[in-house]
């Protein structure tokens, strides 16, 4: 009995996690790394280069990018970094189709014989549209020793708030940065 709740609890975690919406892409790996980085630098803070319109925004990564970083023992240094980090996005907006299903509940609405509902009287099908935002965060690790990319990973999902943009970034820094340290540790 326990181990059919157990198996149940994790289906339902995983189906319930297992349902990011944050795709990740590492898109460019020039070399491999060859030493372990300790210091590190952002070139946006540094140069006061923007990757996002909203000057907020734009801060809220690059704090996030400084917490991760020091997580994984890095400190920032501008002067002498191992790692250059730069980022950028690209924000699209879009608007996609949403279908209300005119038969709620059960199918064909077996629970009521009529099929009257004044919300759905005379409509056909009942189709609206909704703004969302495509946001793509894309944040490149430099070796400034050799000068070439260490990788480019870039982070896809979808938004359709501000709050919504805000939170989806922050996790998109955190699934970057936890990509990056994989990379550095397994090659």
């Amino acid at each position: 009995m326990i181990n059919k709740k157990i198996l149940i609890l994790f289906l339902f975690s995983s189906t319930l996690f297992s349902c990011s919406s944050i795709e990740l892409f590492k898109e460019k790996v020039e070399q491999k790394p060859y030493k372990e980085n300790k210091t590190y630098v952002i070139v946006n803070k540094e140069v006061a280069i923007h990757g996002f319109e909203d000057v907020l925004v734009n801060e809220k990564i690059i704090n996030q990018i400084e917490k991760n970083m020091n997580g994984l023992g890095l400190t920032y240094d501008k002067d002498k970094p191992d790692v250059v980090i730069r980022f950028s996005s690209n924000e699209d907006p879009r608007q996609k189709d949403v279908y209300q299903n005119q038969f709620p509940m059960w199918g064909m609405r077996v629970w009521d014989p009529w099929m009257y509902d004044p919300r759905f009287m005379n409509r056909g099908n009942m189709m609206s549209t909704k703004d969302y935002e495509l946001i793509q965060l894309i944040i490149d690790f430099i070796d400034p020793a050799q000068d070439k990319m260490l990788m480019t990973i870039t982070a896809v999902s979808e938004a359709s708030s501000q709050k919504t943009k805000e939170k989806k970034l922050i996790k998109s820094v955190d699934k970057i940065m936890g990509a990056y340290d994989i990379h550095m540790r397994t090659y």
